[in-house]
């Protein structure tokens, strides 16, 4: 067996090989490179021929780096940052051969239980990175319609008298592109708005022209010169920016139709055409058989679970990544302490923790379930944490199983489990 340390970096790599019985044999650095990481795969098969043979400690899980030492068959072991930070001494002293080293000696600790990472598919990595994506774009198009919020606030309230509760129509949008200012909106002719909503196929072109007639006769504080022109510009920006966000999202949560179901979503009634399992994530048809996943939901949950659940031997493992299952500390004489678990996949827990708000108008025995802990003293966010838990677990069962969810079936093998056991 040979065990290799890698403190990882942008540009250069520091390593450390070691052979049990022996420690550390010899440490180098390696440029982040084709010929830099080639260099390392051919001298860690000098010294051991079998690949799987070869046990490499790091502190990631992603990249380059990972994917291409994975494609070399060796035994990839991703660990926490603040596992290596805890063996650097009493003086906590950072330094990138010493965590290297360290990396080392853990790869050779063979009673130290480290979990092997398996390689996920091609369709499952794709799907993983479209769904961040979005989740990324979700958060940029919230941030960006608050902004442009802000800045309409300051500069132009008219318009959104005229956005009423839709600031992100398309309309809207354009409108704000075209004319990011009061006095240019106001100088503009009926008929010219009246043309450009129907243009925009806005359903009532006339009545949109009269909302914004009205909106710009209503009676409004002053603004500065100086703000509107500096202002300008950047409303113009924002509203072009999130209608380009939009359709890429809209691109992106077909490509994960596609990639659940193994064929794109047609008609209105949004069902594939000839699905090719071949061409889907396994499990794709079960994570949407749960009441209230939709497809960008359950693309979320499936690109972090990826497509082997066996990499979790329990569902207390998938709790545990997700970030759901609670810590309990009791220590002498003090009481049970829950805590929140801090470190796990947090694009896995955001996801669950939304699939547990979203199963509450969905399913039943969700809601009684969420109700009880919020009887029993529970926060919103604690109630949904733990409910989120009991979905992890269904979820395993299921993959595990290869079976669809049904909620009769589950609500019924609740209900036996809930039941007191009866006299002998």
């Amino acid at each position: 067996m040979l065990g290799v340390g890698i403190d990882w970096a942008e540009s250069f790599h520091d390593v450390a090989l070691g052979r049990p019985g022996e420690g550390v044999i010899e440490q180098f650095r390696i440029d982040h490179t084709a010929a830099g990481v080639g260099r390392l795969v051919a001298r860690c098969l000098e010294l051991e021929p079998d690949p799987a043979d070869v046990r490499i400690v790091l502190e990631t899980r992603h990249g380059l780096l990972v994917e291409t030492l994975a494609d070399a068959g060796f035994t990839i072991l991703p660990v926490n940052p603040d596992l290596v930070a805890r063996r650097r001494g009493p003086a906590k002293k950072k330094d990138d051969a010493d965590d290297a080293r360290i990396c080392c000696l853990l790869a050779l600790d063979q009673f130290l239980e480290l979990r092997k990472l398996i390689p996920h598919g091609e369709l499952a990595g794709e799907l993983r990175t479209i769904a961040r994506d979005d989740e990324r774009a979700a958060r940029d198009e919230r941030r960006l319609l608050n902004r442009l919020r802000a800045d309409l606030l300051a500069t132009f309230p008219a318009a959104l008298g005229i956005a009423g509760d839709d600031l992100g129509s398309p309309v809207v949008l354009r409108l704000l592109t075209r004319w990011p200012a009061h006095d240019q909106l106001a100088a503009v002719d009926p008929a010219d708005l009246v043309a450009f909503a129907r243009a925009g196929k806005h359903g009532w072109p006339d009545r949109f022209a009269a909302r914004v007639a009205d909106a710009l006769a209503t009676d409004r504080l002053p603004v500065k010169d100086y703000l509107v022109r500096a202002k300008t510009g950047t409303i113009s920006l924002t509203a072009t920016q999130l209608p380009a966000i939009r359709d890429q999202r809209r691109t992106w949560e077909r490509r994960m139709a596609e990639l659940l179901l193994g064929s794109p979503r047609y008609g209105r009634a949004k069902q594939p055409k000839e699905p090719d399992p071949g061409k889907a994530i396994p499990g794709g048809d079960i994570y949407l058989s749960f009441p209230g996943l939709g497809d960008r939901l359950a693309a979320r949950i499936a690109g972090e679970i990826e497509d082997d659940i066996t990499q979790f031997d329990t569902p207390n493992g998938l709790q545990c990544y997700g970030g759901t299952a609670p810590v309990t500390r009791r220590s002498g004489r003090s009481e049970f302490i829950v805590a929140r678990r801090l470190a796990h996949n947090h694009y896995l827990g955001t996801a669950v923790h939304q699939r547990a708000f979203c199963s509450l108008s969905r399913s039943v025995w969700a809601r009684e379930f969420y109700d009880g802990k919020i009887a029993a003293g529970k926060s919103h966010h604690s109630a949904l944490r733990a409910l989120a838990n009991r979905w992890l677990e269904i979820f395993w069962h299921c993959l595990v199983k290869d079976i669809r969810y049904d909620e009769t079936v589950h609500v019924r093998n609740r209900q036996r489990a809930l039941q007191p056991p009866s006299a002998a």
